[in-house]
């Protein structure tokens, strides 16, 4: 069951000063951020938590990103109203339930099946319109691209150029790639079939983008 607080909503508004503080400019994803309650996508022992900008353990040593790199990586994706986009890493539900907030015709991928269950309830009681899925996020959804926008929340080994088959002419996928330890984000623009244009938006700290699924 969903709840909140005038306590939480307080601070979850003294957030968005924070991110805001931290140079988060773009008013939709600000409003995104003050919108949806993160206390729900974290285990209740730590609620106290929910609204510090630090990323938070979660189940099956998967972590719920920091407020600052889901606002980030958002910003990056630059969304326009009901945009399709392909996000690979599930994890709590809490990214998906941004990009919907915004208006996105959101599709997630998660490989860790209590996870995908998990998420899938709490965005179905949150009345968030996103289309949960079981499987190997490598693969993506081949059978329901091309898609706008495409954003991955683990570092990737690589450039997951399978992945970038299934974005439009003109998408943009926001992926963190693995570089000596730490992510280094990407925004990838497909300018043509096979022609993409990359810029790096400077370091990051995710968990390990697995192949196959559990």
């Amino acid at each position: 069951m969903t709840y909140d607080s005038y306590s939480l909503a307080g601070k979850r508004a003294q957030l968005v000063k924070t991110l805001s503080d931290k140079g988060i400019s773009k008013i939709e994803v600000l409003n995104a951020i003050n919108s949806i309650p993160r206390h729900l996508f974290i285990d209740k022992s730590i609620e106290n938590h929910a609204y510090i900008d630090k990323a938070l353990r979660i189940e099956k040593g998967q972590t719920i990103s920091q407020p600052y790199t889901v606002a980030f990586q958002t910003e990056l994706l630059d969304l326009k109203p009901n945009e399709k986009v392909l996000e690979v890493g599930t994890g709590s539900g809490y990214q998906a339930a941004i990009l919907a907030k915004i208006g996105a015709n959101v599709y997630t991928i998660e490989r860790h099946f209590e996870l995908h269950k998990s998420a899938k309830l709490l965005l179905t009681e949150l009345n968030l319109k996103v289309k949960t899925f079981y499987g190997d996020g490598f693969i993506g959804l081949p059978s329901f691209a091309p898609f706008n926008k495409i954003i991955i929340t683990a570092g990737a080994p690589e450039i997951p150029y399978l992945l970038l088959k299934q974005l439009v002419v003109g998408g943009i996928m926001v992926v963190p790639i693995d570089k000596a330890g730490s992510q280094e984000m990407l925004r990838i623009i497909k300018i043509g079939g096979n022609d993409f244009e990359s810029k790096s938006f400077g370091k990051f700290n995710f968990v390990p983008m697995l192949s196959g699924k559990e």
